[in-house]
């Protein structure tokens, strides 16, 4: 007897926890989506790199004489940093002056008697072809000459060295590497929900952990048009360098991209209201004529300090978004309003 008993308290107690749970269930709190007309500010995580990171080498072959400059070094533009052994290029262009002044002086000669009259035009023409043909052979091994000093493009460092004095290196193989430090550049990935708002874009500045409280001002030069093997469009911005601050290609950094959103573009709404199913964030759209509430993918922005999140797609101003138990809801699930608390009723006692 006391078996039964107990079975059937057991029995009521359970059917009692379900009726209430239902109850709890159906019973919402909604709020209704606001439009956000403010500054929308997105961070991304960036890494600097050089502006200039180049492989220099010669145009002419042959032993380097010297590498005066060393790896970390800074030189400045025009600066030598390396020179190919001169010997063969000086005989070279001593022979090859010789022969220039010889031609020259004979092409000189027929061209004044050309204007004489006294030689055919036939051996005018040659004269002339000749001096061009010397003249260049002369200039080009002036010019090969002078390419036996490899010179600094730009102020910068010389971040490797891939050969050493008295070894041979051929034309066209780098011989040194330098990065340009006169500004830098930074890179962001940016999703597609903020690539297609490039318009709207505003101001963009980076931060740095190493170098807390200071705000460094980008320059944007350049969105990918196509997207990579993540789905991201590359960004690439300018980075001014300042006096005192070492900032090194390599860092990481924090990009804020500022923006002014379009009219109704964007809505707040309570961060309760946001839940994740399926990997997605989602809200519940409550509809005021069925009573019932229906599930919606949005695209949520930053959370702001009142509480509230903002909602980039998904959502539109004045649409009804249940706000207090979001977890319990199911789709096309019957509800009931939540009754406002009663301005008299302080605290919500009663």
């Amino acid at each position: 007897m006391l078996s039964v008993v107990a079975c059937a308290l057991l029995c009521y107690s359970c059917g009692h926890e379900e009726i209430k749970s239902a109850e709890l269930a159906g019973v919402v709190k909604t709020e209704v989506a606001c439009p956000y007309q403010n500054e929308l500010a997105v961070v991304y995580p960036g890494k600097v790199k050089a502006a200039s990171d180049v492989n220099l080498s010669f145009r002419v072959a042959g032993p380097l004489a010297a590498l005066p400059a060393e790896v970390g070094a800074f030189v400045k533009k025009g600066q030598c940093i390396a020179e190919i052994d001169r010997r063969d290029y000086e005989i070279q262009l001593s022979a090859t002056e010789a022969e220039y002044k010889q031609i020259k002086a004979e092409a000189e000669r027929v061209m004044e008697l050309y204007e004489r009259g006294s030689v055919p035009v036939n051996d005018y023409d040659k004269a002339v072809y000749g001096l061009q043909q010397i003249t260049a052979k002369y200039e080009a091994h002036k010019n090969a000459l002078a390419d036996t000093r490899l010179t600094a493009p730009f102020d910068g460092y010389i971040q490797k060295k891939y050969f050493d004095a008295h070894e041979t290196v051929g034309a066209g193989m780098p011989v040194i590497a330098m990065i340009n430090n006169r500004y830098f550049e930074v890179e962001v990935d940016l999703p597609s929900a903020d690539y297609i708002r490039q318009d709207c874009f505003k101001s963009f500045f980076c931060t740095f952990d190493v170098f807390p409280g200071k705000v460094f001002p980008l320059e944007l030069i350049e969105i990918a048009r196509k997207a990579n093997l993540n789905q991201l469009y590359r960004v690439r911005f300018r980075l001014n360098a300042e006096k005192g601050v070492n900032i090194a290609a390599g860092m990481s950094v924090n990009v804020t991209v500022e923006y002014a959103p379009e009219d109704n573009a964007l809505t707040v709404v309570p961060v309760a209201a946001v839940f994740e199913k399926n990997g997605k964030a989602q809200v519940w759209i409550y509809d005021e004529l069925s009573g019932c509430v229906k599930s919606r993918d949005v695209v949520p922005g930053k959370i702001l300090k009142t509480g509230q999140m903002v909602i980039r797609e998904g959502l539109q101003a004045g649409e009804k978004v249940v706000s207090a138990g979001v977890h319990r809801l199911k789709e096309e699930m019957k509800v009931r309003l939540l009754k406002p608390v009663s301005r008299t009723n302080v605290g919500g006692l009663l």
